[in-house]
């Protein structure tokens, strides 16, 4: 699949530009700390940073819709990037006024590349099947950005200053944007016909799947705190990064896996049953192991996380309007964020109880299953996935007809396929 046309541009492209979204927060707590200031307003600056980013995502994805990926994307990077390199530029403890205006501003036009990509795979890979693969792959390589981002950024800090890390981080954001965007598919890509009706986005198949997929985000978010609280309880300060990294490995794994061969049964089914899994998965912590078993049985869940949120957007494709793919993706976005920023939140309220703490994250996932189950009615009928198809080297010359892949799309069949 890697060598599909586009495909690694595209993927790389998208990665190195979202890199930003994990360098930031550790970047900003570094900067600030580092010259003097209070790690409350560090920490304050860096959940402002991902509110801002989070919430603006579905504007973002709307105007994308409606203008087309550059002449959103382009500006939003450049102002994002300015910003980031201003900061240094600015005594963060004399003027923590214009940090904090600089910071929101960033987080505002932070480009929509996640939702961007997803609605270019279309274009790229019509067949379906081989849509399938690329976007496990590239669900699950977006948990290795939350163990490379913060170990960059912490590198970055220490050997060359915290100036460093955050120039660093603003053109690593414009270079990767860059990439995506000068690609072939992305300045050819246009929106949707029809993209300027004014309907109703959501419908309520969307609101429900958007409510589980929070229950998802809550269960990272409580997991990270509760990790933290497993470093403390046997002072270890290292399982507070080793626990989510080993979930992160573990969700790369199950993509993987995933994309290895197709698996029966329809998107829906498939988001149930993953649903279910990793809810089973969750099961074994409840019994608060030591750090090695911690260790190991973190990774279960963690290879059904990413074959959720695939399967989340094969969903998403089948109830939303084709005008306003691009908004949709960046409404699942958002609702995995806002239940992770949930999740985080809460387990902080609870972390002096073990163990209610260690429950939150099965919580989490037990309430996006049930949700599941319960709008199973509402979420279409569903998607049978089929297996990418390969060039066949053999056999009868194929009909000069065009083919029809599994989506029901036609397309001349061509030996770049």
């Amino acid at each position: 699949m890697l060598g599909s046309r586009h495909v690694v541009r595209l993927l790389g492209g998208t990665l190195i530009g979202r890199l930003p979204n994990s360098m930031v927060p550790v970047g900003l707590v570094l900067w600030i700390t580092g010259s003097g200031g209070s790690l409350a307003f560090a920490g304050t600056l860096a959940a402002l940073y991902g509110l801002a980013s989070g919430l603006s995502q579905p504007i973002k994805g709307r105007l994308m819709d409606r203008y087309g990926q550059t002449r959103v994307s382009a500006p939003a990077v450049l102002l994002n990037a300015g910003c980031l390199a201003s900061l240094p530029l600015i005594r963060a403890g004399e003027h923590p006024a214009a940090v904090t205006a600089m910071v929101g501003l960033a987080g505002l036009v932070t480009p929509p590349l996640e939702a961007g990509l997803r609605a270019l795979w279309p274009t790229v890979l019509p067949d379906f099947g081989r849509r399938r693969v690329v976007q496990a792959l590239d669900t699950g390589s977006q948990g290795l950005l939350y163990i490379a981002g913060p170990l960059l950024a912490s590198w970055l800090a220490t050997t060359h200053g915290p100036d460093t890390a955050l120039a660093a981080t603003a053109a690593l954001g414009l270079a990767g944007t860059t990439v995506v965007l000068t690609a072939a598919p992305s300045q050819a890509w246009r929106p949707a016909p029809g993209v300027t009706e004014r309907g109703r986005l959501m419908s309520a198949g969307l609101v429900l799947l958007f409510t589980a997929l929070a229950g998802t985000g809550f269960t990272f978010g409580a997991m990270n705190v509760w990790a933290a609280s497993m470093a403390g309880t046997h002072g270890q300060a290292m399982l507070c990064g080793l626990l989510p990294a080993v979930f992160s490995t573990g969700s790369f794994l199950g993509s993987l896996i995933y994309a290895r061969r197709a698996w029966p049964g329809t998107t829906k089914s498939q988001l149930i049953t993953t649903s279910a899994l990793f809810l089973l998965g969750w099961a074994p912590l409840l019994a608060q192991p030591g750090p090695r078993a911690a260790f190991a049985l973190t990774a279960i869940p963690g290879l059904f996380f990413t074959l959720i949120i695939t399967n989340g957007f094969h969903t998403v494709d089948a109830l939303a309007s084709t005008s306003r793919t691009t908004e949709a993706y960046a409404w699942l976005i958002l609702s995995v964020g806002t239940g992770q920023a949930a999740g985080t939140a809460l387990a902080a309220a609870l972390a002096t109880h073990p163990d209610v703490l260690a429950a939150l994250p099965t919580s989490g996932a037990a309430t996006a299953l049930t949700i599941l189950i319960l709008a199973r009615s509402k979420l279409g009928p569903g998607r049978r996935l089929g297996r990418h198809r390969r060039p066949r080297q053999q056999g009868r010359p194929p009909s000069p007809n065009a083919i029809t892949d599994s989506m029901g799309i036609s397309a001349p069949q061509t030996s770049a396929a």
